[in-house]
């Protein structure tokens, strides 16, 4: 059974900086794309980013783009979400996502997406 689990949420002021951090098994992590999504109270699951296998492709979402950063280490199993200029309209729970066989038209989608972590709660006060 594959089981993202994320790390690295917390509180931090606007303007500030987090990183998350997802772990994977290793033979899932090396050939599957990944995903970030989040969930705020009261609203729908949104995609964040997500970045292909072989991390030669991102996608962001447009509230993101320009302050969020995804990338993958695979020595590591480990992909990453750099937050800069954090907002407090960014606090969610934040989760990671492994890609399935339909990620290639649904990356910015739940459906695109076969397994998922427990999320991690990140805080932006203002």
């Amino acid at each position: 059974q594959v089981q993202p689990v994320e790390s690295g949420g917390g509180l931090v002021q606007a303007g500030g900086s987090l990183r998350l951090s997802c772990t994977s098994s290793g033979r899932t992590f090396s050939t599957a794309p990944m995903g970030w999504f989040r969930q705020a109270p009261g609203k729908e699951r949104e995609f964040v980013a997500a970045i292909s296998w072989n991390g030669g492709n991102t996608y962001y979402s447009a509230s993101v783009k320009g302050r969020f950063t995804i990338s993958r280490d695979y020595v590591k199993n480990t992909v990453y979400l750099q937050m800069n200029s954090l907002k407090p309209e960014d606090t969610a729970v934040y989760y990671c996502a492994v890609g399935g066989i339909s990620w290639h038209v649904g990356q910015t989608y739940s459906w695109g997406y076969d397994y998922w972590g427990q999320g991690t709660q990140v805080t932006v006060s203002s």
